[in-house]
């Protein structure tokens, strides 16, 4: 659909697919072929190597940069909510340490719990202290900048992003399939399974960074390579995995008021029709 409509307008596409900027990774991330393409520019796509850690910053500068540099209508095109707020909001980020974060991740989990409550006793508000990885990220962010979870929070920065004020402008459109969503994703994956994503992850493997690694589709059957679950159970995790992101998708970008919902329709043509006049091109 996002083809069909940067087709008709001239536009370029712009991904903010977290997991689409890594070569490789093509059937678990539905990344277009060339030939899907039909000869229309794709930026942010085939960036990096899997083992390699890219962040959002990264994301945001290259990404900024990207832009800056393309004359014309320009696509935003995915489902990463904050890689696409990223692009487009006031969003900078604090520094990260790899020595640090080693050390942060061999470290119990209630401990470092306890050293983020001490030094802010409403993190609680503002990290999800069940959460491993964003803890680790807490506590990475405390020692290196002295900031707290509530500082944070509570900055000018933050305040901009509560409501939504952007850096660029932009016109924003989202289609919910709403009840079709379920079984569109049970389609899709099944594509997916018969199209070789089996064997896209056994050949990736070994070459999986961490962030890499935790995409759904991988992490599942990198589980069942470990012998930890047969293929069937990987595959059925890879869809209940799938429909729990897609609805914190969902949930995401229903909160930015920026966004124009279109009413669903099985039309292809229908659909871009409608969603060329919410953009009013």
């Amino acid at each position: 659909m996002a083809i069909d409509i940067a087709e008709r307008i001239g536009a370029v596409v712009i991904s903010v697919d977290s997991m689409q900027v890594y070569r490789g990774m093509d059937i678990g991330t539905a990344k277009p072929t060339l030939i899907e393409r039909r000869g229309i520019p794709h930026h942010m796509i085939d960036l990096v190597d899997p083992s390699e850690e890219f962040s959002v910053a990264n994301f945001r500068r290259i990404g900024r940069e990207t832009m800056e540099g393309i004359e014309g209508p320009k696509m935003i095109v995915g489902g990463s909510g904050l890689h696409f707020r990223a692009l487009v909001d006031p969003m900078s980020f604090a520094p990260t340490d790899p020595q640090l974060r080693t050390e942060l991740e061999k470290t119990d989990t209630a401990e470092l719990v306890t050293e983020l409550v001490e030094a802010d006793p409403a993190a609680v508000h503002h990290v999800d202290l069940a959460n491993r990885r964003r803890v680790i990220r807490a506590v990475e962010i405390y020692r290196l900048t002295g900031e707290t979870p509530s500082s944070r929070a509570n900055s000018a920065e933050a305040a901009e992003l509560r409501r939504y004020q952007s850096e660029i402008q932009f016109t924003a459109i989202g289609v919910d399939p709403g009840e079709l969503l379920e079984p569109r994703i049970d389609q899709r994956l099944e594509e997916m399974r018969h199209g070789g994503l089996f064997e896209e992850v056994a050949r990736l493997r070994g070459r999986l960074g961490r962030t890499a690694a935790s995409a759904v589709g991988y992490r599942e059957l990198l589980a069942h390579f470990d012998g930890e679950t047969s293929e069937g159970e990987a595959f059925r995790a890879v869809a209940v995995n799938t429909r729990r992101l897609a609805r914190r998708q969902r949930t995401w970008f229903q909160r930015d008021p920026r966004i124009r919902w279109v009413p669903w329709v099985d039309d292809q043509t229908d659909r871009v029709n409608r969603a060329l006049e919410a953009l009013e091109v």
